[in-house]
């Protein structure tokens, strides 16, 4: 499949993450079909899509873009609850939540989701997972088409930050990873190549944040520092957008937690 060749984009999973990129997808001209379970999700979906914070009616009133850029880009727009809309689109993005609420993500739940679409989407579209921990290689094992199954990992919110963490396999073939890299850039993101490894480790971001996060509640746990100044001297200090626990939605001292979670 060749860049130009490239028109229609599915997207799996109306959620926080799946509407964002959504939304990245049809203001960049492309046209969306976003699938979630039902016409209530959707629903708000396509709030969060016009609405919310990062929505297009803001970027109207802030001159990111104009009214009728607005409307061209709903226009792009079908949000589906039939899974059978999927089957001419050229790429497939993943963004399925857990299926339980405690859950982030749910691997089971993403392979039985590919094994299906693998059987239903035409042949030569590219399956991309915004997964941000599992290995690319083993949500592969669902499909054939494992020369054309990518990792394809956004930040939130994902129509605003332009990283994107392009998790490439073994199977993959350099012309996929090419393809979808100037896709990416098409969006407006930055691609960047991380090699797929074994372990469900995470890839660049959540690996790092990870060992950030864990040294920062030590300190916390210590008494050395409250979140909210670990937060300030990251931010004030080292350029960061937002802090170490506001990032992880933590900001009290995990010191004061109730016991509710026993």
């Amino acid at each position: 499949m060749k860049l130009d060749d490239i028109k229609t984009i599915g997207v799996m999973g109306g959620g926080l993450m799946g509407s964002a990129i959504t939304q990245n997808i049809i203001v960049s001209g492309y046209k969306a079909v976003c699938r979630d379970l039902t016409d209530d999700i959707l629903k708000n979906t396509r709030s969060i899509i016009v609405d919310s914070r990062f929505g297009m009616r803001i970027g109207v009133e802030r001159g990111k873009l104009t009214k009728e850029q607005m409307e061209q880009a709903l226009n792009n727009l079908t949000l589906t609850t039939k899974v059978e809309d999927l089957k001419d689109c050229d790429i497939i993005i993943e963004s399925i939540g857990g299926g339980d609420p405690r859950q982030l993500e749910n691997k089971e739940l993403k392979l039985k989701v590919f094994a299906e679409l693998d059987k239903l989407v035409k042949k030569d579209a590219i399956f991309t997972t915004n997964t941000s921990s599992f290995t690319i290689a083993d949500l592969a094992q669902a499909v054939e088409r494992k020369d054309r199954f990518i990792g394809l990992h956004w930040f939130r919110p994902a129509n605003i930050l332009k990283a994107v963490e392009l998790t490439y396999t073994r199977d993959n073939t350099e012309e996929v990873i090419q393809v979808m890299e100037e896709f990416c850039k098409r969006l407006g993101k930055i691609p960047v190549r991380v090699k797929d490894v074994p372990g469900d480790t995470g890839f660049i971001g959540n690996r790092l944040f990870g060992i950030v996060m864990r040294e920062a509640r030590k300190m916390v746990e210590a008494g050395i520092a409250s979140p909210q100044d670990i937060d300030t001297v990251m931010k004030e200090g080292y350029g960061w957008t937002l802090g170490i626990f506001e990032m992880s939605g933590q900001t009290r001292d995990p010191r004061q937690r109730s016991g509710q979670s026993r």
